[in-house]
């Protein structure tokens, strides 16, 4: 054996027994060429075991538009009670987003930054992956903030013995500083969208990223501040932020406008707001300005199957409610309003976008392609966590209806849209309005052009001078401004996974949460259907019985105790933030405990 083995290594090329690793970054042969560089970006792009910034939504959800109910909000909601939002949360001893592994990512992008300088390219050819990964350590820090409020902030590479890791956390406000500092250099270093999509980040892309971060913190310590929560931040009352969000989002509707290259996609076109959401391909579309593709037997995504089945996740009446109609005015006080005593008044003469939002038996809403079904009712019963609609009205956006691909609840080829343009227009309005500098000119680039894509009329556009009052308005210490930006909102971004961090940053558990007992649709509309003899049955015989309330409102927690009677128990004091885990307090007691935990 170790005659055999000494020819063996005798006989070896020398240049071959001195190739670098094939599986790891070794600095030996690495760093050299901006390909170098696009190599260790390209890593950032792809789910992995410590990092998921795009995720494929594999596992069995709604992918992105179950988020708002995943997550805790009023306006969509699970099969079961979210706990959080009920006031259950726990201290954990370890884990609960602050393991190594929650932070690793952060020391590879550090990592990247720590390196990039020993290439020998020119820095043109540099500089596009110096700002993906400026891109990725905000985004990365967003997520952290939106957990733990104020974090350990690093921008180099920190060792075992690193004084950083035995100081406290950085406050909230100037971490965001450094974000708007990282964003600022990724703006200027990364190309702007042309009409080829590469795949990569782009500068449209981290402007909106940035107008998001800012308005989030900017309105955070604003209101934070006005209810003298323990979650405010100290000496800051969120105005640069909040006029920060304005200029970045200005700045990208003002490229957008010059360029071409982005906009608002399917204006004018019938149903061109569903049609955003269940396409194979956006390549040429203007407002997706990131997306993921998927390709039969390459990746895939699980939305489309469990989309038609209700995926356990139902928008609440709630959010019904708040469309409005198509002559601008809320339900309330618009003579056009028909009632609610099945789905196909429910949408009667309202807003477009609630018809291409959730299904309705009208022999319009597609349910398989191929075999030219459609939508009859709510799937109220499924023997797995895929099924049910607890609440009657069951989410259409962003279904495709392609039967032979969502076989086995997958749905290969459909993408997914990450970053689009339509949220800078509301970032821009709410914004405005937050400054008071917003004028009509800017409701109209903004709340209205919106609203024309979703196919409301000119009468149900905004007038700022002349905004029908609504008693039914969320916020009532608010301005009808205000108030109706939000509620634009919240319907153009309905179940994209956006609600819970909006009723964090503008402080309004204590009005959307707390006491909140979410109801569903009429169930009388329901209670007889055919089955496949044609011949009349009755639900309630044929699925589960749903609990209704005295109204007969489907009422999904009627029985989930104090859920049920009083409404989520969201703690005020406690829960707009996550628990640091206890062992981490023993190892560093200058990091601290959250508020109430």
């Amino acid at each position: 054996m170790f005659i055999v083995t000494t020819s063996f290594f005798a006989s070896c090329n020398e240049d071959f027994l001195e190739r670098y690793p094939l599986t790891a970054v070794s600095d030996g042969g690495f760093w050299n060429t901006a390909n170098d560089l696009k190599l260790y970006a390209n890593r950032f792009y792809n789910e992995s075991p410590d990092f998921n910034f795009f995720p494929m939504h594999q596992s069995w959800t709604l992918g992105p538009f179950g988020l708002d109910a995943d997550w805790g909000s009023d306006t969509q909601i699970a099969r079961d009670y979210n706990r959080r939002m009920n006031g259950e949360g726990t201290v954990p001893a370890s884990g609960g987003g602050w393991a190594i592994s929650n932070w690793s990512t952060l020391r590879s992008l550090n990592y990247f930054m720590a390196n990039h300088h020993k290439s020998t390219d020119p820095w043109d050819l540099n500089k596009a992956y110096v700002g993906e990964i400026l891109f990725f350590r905000a985004l990365f820090y967003l997520d952290k903030l939106i957990q733990f409020g104020d974090v350990p902030y690093s921008s180099s590479l920190l060792y075992n013995d690193s004084e950083l890791l035995f100081e406290g956390r950085l406050p909230r406000n100037q971490v965001v500083d450094s974000l708007m500092r990282d964003l600022d250099q990724a703006v200027e270093y990364l190309p702007a969208r042309t009409g080829t999509w590469t795949g990569r980040i782009n500068k449209e892309t981290a402007m909106l990223l940035q107008a998001r971060i800012a308005l989030y913190e900017g309105t955070w310590e604003k209101y934070h501040a006005l209810k003298n929560t323990p979650f405010r931040a100290a000496g800051s009352d969120g105005s640069k932020f909040i006029r920060k969000a304005a200029e970045v989002s200005g700045a990208l509707m003002s490229l957008a406008e010059s360029s071409g290259q982005t906009g608002l996609a399917n204006v004018g076109d019938e149903d061109g707001y569903n049609k955003l959401f269940n396409q194979k391909d956006y390549s040429t579309n203007k407002e997706a300005l990131f997306w993921r593709k998927f390709e039969v037997g390459v990746n895939f995504s699980r939305i489309g199957g469990q989309l038609k089945e209700g995926g356990a996740r139902g928008l609440t009446k709630r959010m019904v409610d708040s469309y409005l109609c198509i002559d601008g005015k809320p339900i309330v006080a618009s003579p056009l309003y028909q009632g609610d005593e099945d789905l196909i008044t429910v949408v009667a003469n309202r807003d477009p976008r609630l018809n291409q939002t959730m299904c309705v038996n009208d022999g319009k809403h597609v349910e398989w392609v191929q075999y030219g079904t459609f939508f009859q009712y709510p799937n109220f019963y499924s023997e797995t966590a895929a099924g049910d609609s607890p609440t009657g009205y069951q989410l259409y956006k962003g279904f495709d209806g392609d039967r032979d691909e969502s076989q086995g609840g997958t749905s290969p080829s459909c993408g997914l849209i990450y970053f689009r343009y339509g949220e800078a227009l509301l970032i821009h309005a709410e914004a405005k309005a937050e400054l008071g500098e917003i004028t009509q000119n800017d409701i109209d680039r903004t709340v209205n052009a919106l609203r024309k894509r979703g196919g409301m009329p000119d009468g149900g556009l905004l007038n700022m001078s002349n905004i029908t009052p609504d008693p039914n308005w969320l916020f009532p210490s608010l301005s009808p401004l205000i108030n109706e930006i939000r509620r634009e909102r919240s319907v153009e971004l309905c179940c994209e996974g956006f609600r819970r961090e909006d009723i964090f940053r503008w402080a309004a558990a204590d009005e959307l949460l707390k006491g909140y007992i979410p109801k569903g649709a009429i169930w009388k509309q329901w209670e007889y259907v055919k089955d496949l003899d044609d011949a009349p049955e009755r639900f309630f015989d044929h699925w589960n019985i749903l609990t209704v309330d005295d109204n007969g409102y489907i009422y999904p927690y009627r029985d989930y105790g104090t859920v049920g009677t009083a409404g989520y128990n969201f703690n005020l004091g406690r829960d707009y933030l996550m628990p640091l885990p206890t062992e981490e307090l023993t190892l560093n007691p200058a990091l601290g405990q959250n508020p109430g935990w």
